[in-house]
């Protein structure tokens, strides 16, 4: 392959765009692409090897989180329209549970 100058259009992922786009090669350092600009959006950014940054959230940590909650508080972990078996005895025994607050503004009359 020849060597990048500056100018050469190649693809590489646009974090403006959050796509891989043609970008215009704007700086060169040890004959490799260093900063590229984006045709589309024209924005200045790092060269990538089109390669997309990693999600914020990683699906990996979420799960490990989500099973660590479980182990803290199995009553949690229930699906909602599953009563938890205290909570079924509690209420069998006559304790009656406190009133959920009103959320919003009060309505006039």
């Amino acid at each position: 392959m020849r060597e990048v100058r500056l100018g050469d259009d190649i693809d590489d992922y646009c974090v403006r765009c959050k796509r891989i786009m043609n970008h215009a090669v704007v700086s060169v350092l040890n004959a490799e692409p260093a900063k590229v600009r984006c045709r589309t959006c024209h924005s200045d950014h790092d060269y990538r090897h089109e390669q997309a940054p990693p999600p914020k959230v990683d699906l990996r940590k979420q799960a490990l989180f989500n099973e660590v909650l479980k182990k803290v508080d199995p009553e949690e972990a229930l699906p909602e329209d599953v009563e938890a078996p205290e909570a079924a005895e509690a209420a069998e025994a006559g304790a009656e549970a406190p009133a959920p607050k009103a959320r919003g503004r009060a309505k006039k009359k």
